[in-house]
């Protein structure tokens, strides 16, 4: 992966988006899920080495994603993204564990839900 960040940005057609979407975002470090607020913002991170699965629920037209840590801490977990933005999570997250687990000699710890 680069040094770019990817954002994913939810629809405001479903609920808890209407007025500030979540978003989450995906860089070379950590996969971050964004619930902006009227003052300020609620943050929750998790490093992409402790990324243990990823798992996506497809409705008709929206999706929800579940991102996984293998250290024990709670799930991220995010409702009202398309299809084609939770798999592209997915496979960005896919990716950044491969080429990890390749520098470091291990094997990938991210799979597909």
């Amino acid at each position: 992966m680069t040094d770019d960040n990817r954002v994913f940005t939810a629809s405001r057609l479903t609920s808890g988006n209407r007025i500030f979407p979540v978003h989450i975002e995906v860089n070379q470090n950590r996969v971050t899920r964004i619930k902006p607020r009227l003052f300020g913002s609620n943050e929750e991170s998790i490093p992409i080495p402790k990324v243990a699965s990823v798992n996506i629920q497809t409705g008709i037209l929206w999706s929800d994603i579940r991102i996984d840590s293998a250290g024990g801490s709670n799930p991220i977990v995010n409702h009202g993204h398309s299809k084609k933005d939770a798999r592209a999570i997915r496979d960005l997250l896919n990716d950044s564990s491969k080429t990890y687990g390749h520098l470091r000699g291990l094997t990938p710890k991210c799979h597909s839900g």
